[in-house]
């Protein structure tokens, strides 16, 4: 599983014109999963996301999680971040989930981020073809393997 974390001042994404999830200051997470993903790969995943110290302190220093900083998450399932870019010019997905499973992790995984009671988290929508918008805050990236 690999998530690429932008720290935002707000993200929302839209499908055929319509937004269909959105958020305020926080964390914009996309999300691409591995054919050797498995259901302590999303409960890891989330645990360190929520606990990913981005967010200034009162003094400036990157030292506060999402939910220290009353943020939001909104996850985004991006199945091109598993891509293999070491040889060639064309990309490989082989180390990549099926569609299926992706599919299916990702409906895991936002069903284990909705029992987090301290952050609210909002999603896309797998498969779809999704326009994302958002304002990184810093800018801050990160790239997370798990």
């Amino acid at each position: 599983m690999k998530c690429l974390l932008q720290r935002v001042r707000y993200a929302r994404v839209e499908v055929d014109n319509n937004i269909v999830a959105e958020i305020g200051t926080g964390m914009l997470v996309l999300v691409g999963f591995e054919a050797s993903d498995e259901s302590a790969t999303l409960s890891q995943a989330l645990k360190k996301l929520t606990a990913f110290r981005i967010f200034d302190d009162a003094n400036g220093k990157m030292n506060l999680s999402v939910m220290q900083a009353a943020g939001e998450i909104l996850f985004v399932p991006q199945f091109t971040l598993v891509a293999d870019t070491s040889r060639g010019n064309r990309p490989s997905f082989t180390k990549g989930a099926t569609p299926a499973r992706g599919a299916q992790l990702f409906d895991e995984f936002k069903q284990l981020a909705q029992t987090v009671d301290e952050v609210r988290c909002d999603f896309g929508v797998f498969g779809a073809n999704m326009q994302v918008s958002l304002c990184n805050d810093g800018p801050v990236t990160f790239s997370l393997d798990f």
